[in-house]
């Protein structure tokens, strides 16, 4: 995707949520297809130079002898000289370099941050809260001192964003390339806003009972149950300005019909392209397509179907909704097997190998309610029984004889 390797550099104080964005950044950078490494290296550990100089080591050895693409480099990063030995290292070996600095000013962010994610270290697990708090504040200040934040003209010539306040404000200067600016716009749609993302399918629909992928069909009886279940669970959930996505489909825009309350619809929502499969069996396509199927088989994730997509395909299409989901607070989404399965290997930092076997059975809802460095899912069964449209990946591969390659 680029010849050209990028660096990002975090910057700023302890508790002003670094490894947050690092993490966050991470995930999609890996989701949309660009092998990035942000944790395992030294430098999530330094406390020396000496570290820092193992850390870009190991920087390099991803970057340029393992063909990672992106390298989040999480450390305090507070004084210039720091910043400018890190950039020199990446105009060294060929990288772009782009810093991405956290600033809070409002104490009650710090504190929620110290609560959140510092209490929980290994190194405070003998420490009661007040212990830990007192010594984690000493840290922050032993950093205050030498801390020199980006500056517009002392920085002109970097590359970079500064987000205030977790998102309060953001300082952008000189974005050098595609990369870079899918951070930006990924970094400004971010939020800690609590909130929770509940994704299902559709009703079980007619085709589904037929075992036929695909089609546009109705709800089955079965599925029109499953709609009022969902309907009456939404209503017991009491959420705070729920907003309901669909897809264009019918069976759901049937099921969110059942909830009464608006809707939106979603063209990118929309089930996966089985193209010339379409409205097949999985038994009828291994008869009429047999090496299609086992190369799907093989390569589920990349695989397309004829006239039709492939999950990474499917990823793309959906990126947009991921922004979406990313800048609202409660969304319920209705939508489809093989779209769930992206949208939930996205939040769940699911590699493209599982991907396309993530469990999303029908009338299941799973709950996603974003912490500190994840994401805690509760799946909640509504109690109407559906169809099993669940395949696991094969354990052998399957070999063909010559005359299904002509």
């Amino acid at each position: 995707m680029t010849n050209c390797p990028t660096l990002i550099v975090m910057v700023g104080l302890p508790a002003r949520g670094k490894t947050y964005i690092s993490k966050k950044l991470t995930r999609y950078l890996n989701w949309i297809g660009v092998p990035t490494k942000g944790d395992g290296f030294t430098f999530v550990y330094i406390r020396t130079g000496q570290c820092a100089l193992a850390a870009l080591n190991d920087v390099r050895q991803y970057l340029s002898e393992e063909n990672g693409h992106v390298a989040v480099f999480d450390a305090t990063n507070t004084t210039r000289e720091r910043r400018e030995t890190i950039y020199k290292f990446g105009e060294e070996n060929g990288y772009k370099t782009f810093f991405v600095e956290s600033v809070c000013v409002d104490p009650e962010v710090i504190a929620a941050n110290i609560v959140q994610v510092k209490l929980g270290s290994p190194d405070y697990v003998d420490c009661s809260n007040d212990e830990a708090t007192e010594d984690f504040m000493k840290r922050i200040e032993c950093y205050k001192n030498s801390y020199e934040t980006l500056d517009e003209t002392l920085d002109k010539d970097l590359s970079y964003i500064k987000i205030m306040d977790v998102g309060r404000s953001y300082l952008v200067n000189r974005v050098m390339d595609h990369i870079q600016s899918r951070i930006v716009y990924y970094l400004m749609n971010i939020h800690v806003t609590p909130r929770s993302i509940y994704l299902c399918r559709h009703g079980e629909s007619e085709l589904n009972l037929k075992g036929r992928i695909g089609g546009d069909p109705g709800l089955s009886v079965r599925g029109k149950e499953f709609a009022k279940s969902l309907a009456q669970f939404i209503n017991e959930q009491n959420i705070k300005d729920l907003k309901v996505w669909t897809s264009q489909m019918k069976r759901t825009i049937q099921t969110a019909e059942a909830l009464g309350v608006p809707y939106e619809q979603w063209k990118v929502l929309n089930e996966i392209d089985a193209g010339v499969c379409e409205e097949m069996t999985y038994e009828e396509i291994q008869e009429n397509y047999p090496l299609e199927f086992a190369l799907r088989d093989q390569d589920k994730y990349r695989y397309r179907y004829p006239k039709g997509e492939s999950y990474e395909d499917l990823v793309q299409r959906l990126e947009p909704v991921i922004m979406e989901l990313e800048r609202q607070e409660n969304v319920l989404v209705i939508c489809h097997q093989a779209v769930m399965r992206c949208l939930l290997a996205y939040f769940l930092d699911k590699p493209a190998e599982q991907l396309p076997y993530l469990k999303c059975p029908l009338h299941t809802v799973l709950k996603l309610t974003p912490v500190a460095y994840g994401c805690k899912v509760e799946s909640i069964f509504l109690n109407v029984e559906a169809v099993n449209t669940h395949r696991d990946k094969p354990e052998v591969r399957i070999f063909f004889k010559s005359d299904d390659l002509t």
